[in-house]
């Protein structure tokens, strides 16, 4: 998953490069998408909040954790990607769009080069995975001193890092094993 603009360039999937007839003459026309090249958030807009669907990615501490997403197939089409392979045809990928019932258009994208066949469901369980990477840092930072080091050489680093990350990993695994203590009503 990847947190992208609504302002990146996108084709449809449905869009396919055409190769112009040769004239005879001069070098043979390459293959081009010959559609005009849209945003996400346009194509997201023609597909409509209609057909945004509500769904739940966790259980938070206030209860779930839900949203309206709205998932599309595309071709990420920028500059880059088309002059990398003038005569290739552009990778499709998932579109993914957070649309609040409250707003006029969506807030967040994302894309992910999932199979086809991925549920929304998984794909909005990822693109909100980002929360628990945060947390993760900062408990690697505030609570076990990734930030603490002060030596200046990189085995010294190194060694600091992999303290730090196998001391995480044990907090993870001890926190997955046993379940929450529930306080005595």
């Amino acid at each position: 998953m990847l947190d992208v603009k609504g302002s990146t360039s996108a084709l449809p999937e449905d869009a396919l490069p055409e190769r112009p007839a040769y004239a005879g003459a001069g070098r043979r026309p390459s293959a081009r998408y010959r559609r005009p090249v849209s945003s996400l958030a346009e194509l997201v807009l023609a597909a409509g909040p209609q057909t945004a669907e509500e769904i739940c990615w966790r259980e938070g501490t206030r209860g779930p954790m839900r949203a309206r997403f709205l998932v599309l197939r595309i071709r990420p089409a920028n500059i880059k990607l088309r002059r990398a392979d003038p005569d290739g045809e552009l990778t499709a990928c998932w579109l993914l769009a957070e649309w609040p019932p409250d707003k006029d258009a969506p807030t967040d994208y994302w894309l992910s080069n999932l199979p086809a066949d991925t549920p929304i469901e998984r794909l909005v369980a990822l693109a909100k995975l980002r929360w628990r990477i945060e947390q993760d840092y900062r408990e690697l930072k505030d609570g076990l001193g990734l930030d603490h080091f002060e030596g200046r050489s990189w085995p010294g680093w190194h060694h600091h890092v992999t303290l730090v990350s196998i001391a995480h990993g044990f907090l993870t695994s001890e926190r997955l094993r046993r379940p929450p203590l529930r306080a005595a009503a």
